[in-house]
């Protein structure tokens, strides 16, 4: 009944009319996502009437109630195959001011106009495979890329920015040839780049490297979708950037790769926002050539070196290992660099630990990420070995008992899904420059051993890649304990009572008897004695 309604006054009503009714149908199916299958045709013929109205000279609120209901109907796949039509797109694209003769954004009354378009856009293309079609013959890309350059440094337009972003992140979804048009033709990478440095407001302080305000106060809800949007549309765009690297792309993968490192430290308006935004983040940074991310990692100032020296002083002399480390000022430093991104990035993979579920999705991204970081340089390496893998003191426990870093990530080894437990090994592998002796230290053999299958190197060695030559030093008291350390399980065993010694002769002699019976009716089934023995 209310599509027949709202049909009869579209048809037929003026416009003050026909916006009072199309409000109150969207305000009833607001959160509507499933619908009658009786009622399709009626739906259909509502849509081709919206349609003609919006090509008509109405007011702006006509037109929004009009989008709104049209935003509400493309949900229905089914709705949309007879009214996706080239003339239909062009009028969207036209509302959008997708069209290249708008050359402005000044009226601020049209742009609830240009977001709900956008919106119905986004259904449209997302629902329908011939609105995909479409925009690709009417080079929707281009002009969404135009439309971005429009208002990429305006903030107060940032609900036009989100669906633009949104809408290109699904075009370049749907269609792998839009990813190198929008990476090569329409530059695509510092465009999306620059409206994420707008997104964050962020202030050069050298080529590389954006002051962080520490104290500063969140984004806000529209920036951080923003920020996001921009984030997985560049996904798409460096999907295949490792690939394809060239010497000519560094530099703008560096300063993609700084605005990351910017991103990772700052926070959104709540927890989960913050952890969306750096799930993106860190699946762009699996994008960017490894020989770039040394940006995450930067020199301290002259002012940041004072205070770290100062702090060093006051470390106590037997505090060796945590000289190595500083936390100074809400700056986690080591061997003279700011290591605040890759912290950021440690803390994360250790919050998806916690998780328990969906590691393959949300954990072996941040994981890859640390392990080409390691692999590729040293003072991250090294690092991060001081944060999950510190001197042993402790050995009483196996290495998958407890509640640190390392102790989840050796449990992790032994994880039912392969791709899981392979990463979670070749992380700590890598971290102890792939050298086996090194790697059964820290997570004992029966936990290595899959690794070492694969890679062939069961009875020991080293990886192919190659690392410093600085030597791991030893506590003295895992030095103590190494001789009874089981290889096996990686932990402190106490020496086991010899049974033998407590028994009198006559019960040695019982068992060396019952020992003999023993071989002796095993040997009566043809199984050759020497090979019981091994011999």
């Amino acid at each position: 009944m209310d599509e027949e309604r709202a049909l009869y006054i579209v048809r037929a009503g003026e416009a003050g009319a026909i916006e009072r009714v199309l409000r109150d149908y969207s305000d009833k199916h607001r959160a509507t996502f499933k619908f009658e299958s009786t009622d399709e045709d009626k739906r259909k013929k509502l849509c081709e009437g919206i349609f003609k109205v919006l090509v008509k000279d109405v007011p702006t609120t006509c037109q929004v109630s009009c989008l709104e209901v049209l935003r509400i109907l493309s949900r229905d796949k089914k709705v949309l195959v007879p009214v996706t039509t080239k003339e239909n797109m062009q009028i969207l694209l036209r509302l959008a001011k997708l069209n290249e003769s708008d050359d402005s954004l000044e009226k601020v009354s049209e742009f609830p106009v240009i977001v709900e378009s956008l919106k119905c856009l986004c259904n449209i293309v997302f629902n329908s495979q011939m609105a995909q079609q479409l925009s690709l013959e009417l080079n929707l890309a281009a002009k969404l890329c135009n439309l971005l350059r429009k208002c990429k440094d305006r903030k107060f337009i940032n609900d036009i920015k989100c669906f633009d972003l949104r809408l290109l992140f699904l075009l370049s979804l749907l269609h792998t040839d839009i990813r190198s048009q929008l990476r090569y033709e329409l530059q695509g990478l510092p465009l999306l780049t620059q409206i994420l440095e707008s997104a964050f407001s962020i202030k050069w302080t050298d080529e590389y490297e954006s002051a962080i305000d520490h104290n500063g106060p969140p984004l806000s809800p529209q920036e951080t979708d923003c920020a996001i949007e921009a984030l997985k549309a560049l996904f798409n765009v460096t999907v295949d950037s490792w690939k394809v690297h060239k010497e000519s792309d560094s530099h703008q993968f560096r300063v993609m790769a700084a605005v990351l490192r910017h991103c990772l430290l700052i926070v959104g308006p709540t927890e989960d926002k913050t952890e969306e935004l750096h799930s993106n983040a860190v699946n762009l940074l699996s994008n960017v050539p490894v020989s770039c991310l040394d940006v995450l990692i930067c020199p301290l100032t002259h002012e940041e070196t004072a205070q770290e020296a100062t702090t060093l002083d006051e470390l106590p002399s037997d505090k060796t290992a945590e000289k190595e480390t500083v936390l100074k000022n809400n700056t986690m430093v080591y061997n003279g660099m700011n290591m605040e991104a890759i912290h950021i990035l440690l803390n994360f993979m250790e919050k998806r630990i916690d998780k328990g579920s969906s590691y393959r999705e949300g954990l072996t991204p941040v994981l890859s990420l640390l392990t080409e970081c390691s692999r590729a340089h040293r003072n991250i390496r090294k690092f991060l070995k001081d944060q999950v893998l510190p001197p042993l003191r402790d050995v009483t426990n196996r290495p998958e008992v407890g509640s640190t870093v390392r102790n989840k990530l050796v449990r992790l080894m032994t994880h039912v899904d392969l791709g899981v437990k392979q990463i979670a090994a070749e992380f700590l592998f890598v971290l102890c420059k792939e050298r086996v002796d090194s790697l059964l230290k820290y997570t004992g053999y029966g936990n290595a051993a899959g690794l070492l299958a694969a890679r062939g190197l069961l009875a020991g060695g080293r990886g192919d890649n190659w690392y410093s030559e600085d030597e791991d030093t030893d506590t003295e008291e895992y030095k103590n304990a190494k001789p009874n350390i089981n290889l096996i399980t990686g932990h402190l065993e106490e020496p086991m009572p010899n049974p033998i010694d407590e028994m009198t002769e006559e019960q040695k002699e019982y068992e060396a008897m019952k020992l003999v019976n023993m071989l002796d009716k095993l040997s009566r089934y043809c199984i050759p004695i020497h090979l019981l023995l091994g011999f």
